[in-house]
């Protein structure tokens, strides 16, 4: 891992946004990906006591990706059809695999998820991180297959390989490498972990 690329991008981000992300020169790309509103309702529709109806986790699956400006316009309707095409048995996987994930066992619930989405050919990086980070967005980090390619290789993170099919020990061990990444930088920038991968990229476009 190349620390002095990280501190040069944090004393250029600094030069350029001196208030961070609270900078009013960003507040306009804030307000567009609006990441807060959408993280308290992902944090009522995902609450534990919600699981009870697995109907209505994969309506409010779609709900989210629909309105998320994470999510690329060409996967929103295929989210959008294979919550209408779910058998019971597999809208039953799915939350559970979503509560596991947020509430219970990480892992088990990361595979879970990943092996429905396989069904519909949708166990996407993109997908699969999407709710975990807008329900704990200081601590989960949605993962975008070409930035975070493009993190590896610039801040030259060794023992990291990047693969298409998601895994939760690339996961886990991603997460914490940015988590450590976070914690020699500013709060400033750190405060929300899609702002601060956000910053990784404004430091490989330099």
């Amino acid at each position: 891992m190349n620390f002095k690329k990280l501190t040069e991008a944090e004393a250029s981000f600094f030069t350029f946004y001196p208030k961070g992300f609270e900078d009013e020169a960003l507040l306009s790309i804030i307000k567009r990906h609006k990441t807060a509103k959408i993280g308290e309702s992902v944090r009522e529709l995902f609450a534990p006591e919600k699981f009870s109806c697995t109907e209505e986790i994969g309506e409010s699956f779609a709900k989210i990706v629909s309105k998320s400006s994470l999510i690329s316009l060409f996967e929103k309707p295929k989210v959008r059809d294979m919550v209408k095409a779910m058998s019971m048995e597999q809208q039953d996987m799915f939350a559970i695999g979503l509560y596991e994930l947020l509430h219970a066992d990480k892992e088990k619930g990361f595979n879970i998820l990943v092996d429905v989405l396989s069904i519909y050919k949708l166990a996407k990086w993109s997908i699969v991180t999407l709710i975990p980070y807008y329900y704990a967005r200081d601590k989960e980090f949605f993962i975008k297959p070409t930035t975070t390619k493009d993190i590896i290789k610039f801040f030259e993170i060794s023992g990291l390989e990047y693969k298409p099919k998601p895994t939760y020990e690339f996961y886990m061990r991603y997460t914490q490498i940015l988590q450590e990444m976070k914690s020699h930088v500013s709060p400033l920038i750190g405060a929300d972990n899609a702002g601060f991968t956000g910053f990784l990229m404004m430091a490989m476009k330099k």
